[in-house]
């Protein structure tokens, strides 16, 4: 009965001990690793990507793909960054244009995310359109629109800097405390959308929609559920979290070019996988897709840190890929 137990309690949180076996063996190889300082680029360097992943949570849970995340958040990364320029800066984006409050531009590039992400949900819900097909199509689309912004006059297609401070320490390279006990702006923020995501997940009728879509689609129409309103809704925010971490992502790094974001989707999918969200639908929690994110975190930054080669990291994250989805497949199959 107690190997039994165990059994169980391995499979239910079998993301976590990954985690702390993952954590363990580089710090095992390196002492150094454990310490505040690489948790703090550990954290800071997963915000924006757990920002990603939520938004494609909410689309894998319905059953669906979104592969247009990445270039939703680049162009919100342009957009955003080339409204905030310092008014000094040798090459502005918009040489005539008036310094404007930050939050404006940061409104502008999430309701940008928002716009893609609603005109997703109406391709997938009105037209009946597959969703891997409607967002091949979206991801195509918005980054033809994000290279034809970033080549507008004067710019010329030119990396886009010189970000005034109040934007970037405000949401990319900001702390709260003092001396080794700091915690970025980033983090907070990212926590914050976490815990709000949870709740939808877990407390409103749009959350219990959205597992019921993803669960048997037909059963949702059935019991009286608008499921063609629930997916543009469920969009549109997957949307607005995309804008979000293009936002973000323009923040901490200081700039933007219309390459940001690139295979940000796949990174994404990957770490809902891994955190256990269904690639059938009906299946997924917060706290697993935050934990699936950290692992590809701690995987390209501790085994950089030990001086893996990117080579071997990308075999290793292949390789847990392969493995959460035959994992996940055979409790499908299980269950059935």
């Amino acid at each position: 009965m107690n190997t039994l137990k165990m059994r169980h309690f391995a499979s239910e949180n079998a993301i976590y001990l990954v985690l702390i076996v993952l954590v363990l063996g580089i710090t095992v190889y390196d002492p150094s690793f454990f310490s505040i300082q690489s948790l703090r680029d550990v954290l800071v360097q997963s915000s924006t990507r757990a920002i990603i992943a939520l938004g494609v949570a909410f689309i894998l849970i319905t059953g669906g793909t979104d592969l247009s995340a990445g270039r939703i958040v680049g162009l919100s990364a342009v957009i955003s960054a080339s409204m905030l320029q310092k008014s000094d800066y040798p090459k502005p984006f918009f040489p005539d244009m008036p310094e404007l409050w930050f939050i404006v531009p940061v409104i502008l590039a999430i309701t940008a995310g928002i716009a893609f992400g609603f005109i997703n949900g109406v391709i997938v819900a009105k037209f009946n359109v597959p969703p891997f097909i409607a967002t091949l199509g979206t991801m195509v689309a918005v980054l033809g629109v994000n290279s034809i912004y970033f080549d507008m006059e004067p710019n010329n297609s030119q990396p886009i800097g010189g970000l005034r401070e109040d934007f970037t320490k405000s949401l990319g390279t900001g702390y709260i405390g003092s001396g080794d006990f700091t915690v970025p702006y980033i983090v907070l923020i990212a926590l914050g959308v976490a815990c709000i995501v949870w709740v939808i997940f877990n407390k409103t009728r749009l959350g219990k929609n959205m597992y019921a879509i993803g669960g048997n689609i037909q059963a949702a129409r059935v019991s009286g559920i608008n499921v063609a309103r629930s997916l543009i809704i469920i969009y549109s925010i997957a949307g607005a979290l995309y804008g979000m971490a293009g936002v973000l992502e323009a923040a901490r790094t200081g700039g933007a070019t219309n390459n940001y974001g690139n295979m940000y989707e796949l990174d994404a999918i990957a770490a809902c996988v891994v955190g256990g969200v269904s690639t059938t639908g009906g299946i997924g929690t917060v706290p697993g897709v935050m934990a699936g994110v950290l692992i590809f975190t701690i995987i390209n930054y501790g085994l950089t840190f030990i001086g893996v080669s990117p080579y071997w990291q990308l075999i290793i994250k292949g390789a847990i890929i392969v493995a959460a989805v035959a994992f996940d497949m055979r409790k499908y199959a299980a269950k059935k």
